[in-house]
């Protein structure tokens, strides 16, 4: 859940992709949205255990630690008790293989649920399961079939969904949503899903 290095179940875009993320930070929106002085804002209130489960990526910002997914990132959440919740991100890879790793998302706003720190035992400098808010849930459709997940600052973001597909209507509530947290929508891309988009696409031009 929350995000940062954790929640990036994939991102599989070019390296051009990244470079364009390092040049223009995904908070780089327009005025008249978010206030992108504030950190951004977790929704009211998070139930966990509808929350877990399985979650498809169907678009990110490209990370640089993720680049090795080419399609179908998904995360897989389980509860471990009333702060901890189980993180187990796989994708398929560029050459057609599994890439995966398991990690811990601990709550930090026991009043909302929705803001926590994701750590990866198996990642130099990301073990410590304590630590800085670094996965938002900043947006839960009611049905709690879809998501947008960021950090603080904005520098992540992902759109993740309970199915591979959703209809271009609900895309273009996606890009809303997204623009309306302080991205730059033009600086999240589709990730490619098996039964879903196969293309990676900016959301801008969804």
């Amino acid at each position: 859940m929350s995000v940062s290095k954790k929640l990036t179940a994939g991102l599989f875009a070019a390296a051009t992709a990244a470079a364009l993320a390092t040049a223009a930070p995904a908070s780089a929106q327009p005025p008249g949205s978010a206030d992108l002085w504030q950190p951004l804002a977790p929704i009211p209130s998070l139930d966990v255990a509808r929350y877990v489960g399985t979650w498809y990526q169907l678009a990110a910002v490209p990370q640089p630690f993720n680049l090795q997914c080419a399609r179908d990132s998904r995360a897989v959440y389980g509860v471990i008790d009333a702060s901890n919740i189980s993180v187990n991100n796989t994708c398929t890879t560029w050459s057609g293989g599994t890439d995966g790793v398991v990690g811990n998302a601990r709550v930090n706003d026991p009043v909302t649920n929705a803001q926590l720190h994701v750590s990866f035992p198996s990642v130099p400098f990301q073990g410590s399961p304590d630590g800085p808010t670094n996965y938002v849930v900043t947006y839960l459709a009611d049905d709690y079939s879809w998501a947008f997940v960021g950090d603080p600052a904005r520098v992540s973001g992902f759109v993740l969904s309970r199915t591979p597909a959703v209809s271009d209507a609900q895309w273009k509530q996606i890009r809303s949503v997204a623009e309306s947290r302080g991205y730059n929508s033009c600086l999240l891309l589709t990730s490619p899903t098996t039964g879903g988009r196969s293309d990676i696409a900016p959301l801008c031009t969804l």
